[in-house]
């Protein structure tokens, strides 16, 4: 990433350690955990001690805390990724588009992008993507499956797919739990009416 002097930026503390939130004039211009691989130079970036003050920055660490909670599957708050090259922005947008949950290989981010023998050069994009957790890198895996080059370190990856896994399994017994109690309502209601006696009816 370029070095932006312009940038302010917020400590966020997250359940995975502490994090650097930076904004721009145009948006999220970066979310890293603090001694990442390629954090930028912060040299002559605005440190906000107030998150009222800068409501964008406080819209991120609102928006990250929902995610670790469990409660936010997206985000909303606008994104400056501007400071990559062409490509590097074009692997961060594809990375937008991997639900919740799910994981590609790089390879297969490869191919969505038109680069069938690229998947060196999106490993590297990839590894360069500035916005952590918000612009999910962490989705991406070897081909065999293997948790490989995550900046923020692999025991970060593990943990937050192992979440967004869990997560998602939670989600699922929710949903499955609420369609049983939905159902179980309405054949209970089906019986109260079976055996509601007719007014009309005339007993000897």
């Amino acid at each position: 990433m370029k070095n932006d002097t312009s940038l302010s930026y917020a400590r966020y503390l997250s359940p995975m350690g502490r994090m650097v939130l930076a904004n721009s004039s145009h948006g999220l211009a970066g979310a890293w955990f603090e001694g990442q691989q390629h954090m930028p130079d912060m040299t002559g970036w605005t440190l906000v001690h107030d998150l009222g003050e800068h409501p964008l920055l406080a819209q991120a660490a609102y928006e990250l805390s929902s995610f670790f909670m469990g409660d936010g599957h997206r985000f909303s708050v606008p994104l400056d990724l501007q400071a990559g090259s062409d490509f590097q922005r074009q692997v961060w947008s594809a990375l937008l588009d991997i639900g919740y949950g799910e994981t590609v290989s790089y390879g297969d981010l490869a191919r969505r992008l038109g680069r069938p023998t690229g998947a060196r050069a999106v490993g590297t994009a990839v590894g360069r993507n500035p916005v952590s957790v918000i612009v999910p890198c962490l989705r991406v895996i070897g081909a065999d499956g293997s948790l490989t080059g995550y900046a923020g370190g692999i025991e970060r990856k593990t943990a937050l797919l192992q979440f967004e896994a869990a997560r998602g399994m939670l989600d699922i017994v929710r949903v499955m739990g609420e369609a049983a109690h939905h159902e179980a309502a309405t054949a209970a209601s089906r019986r109260v009416g079976a055996e509601k006696p007719d007014p009309l009816r005339v007993v000897a």
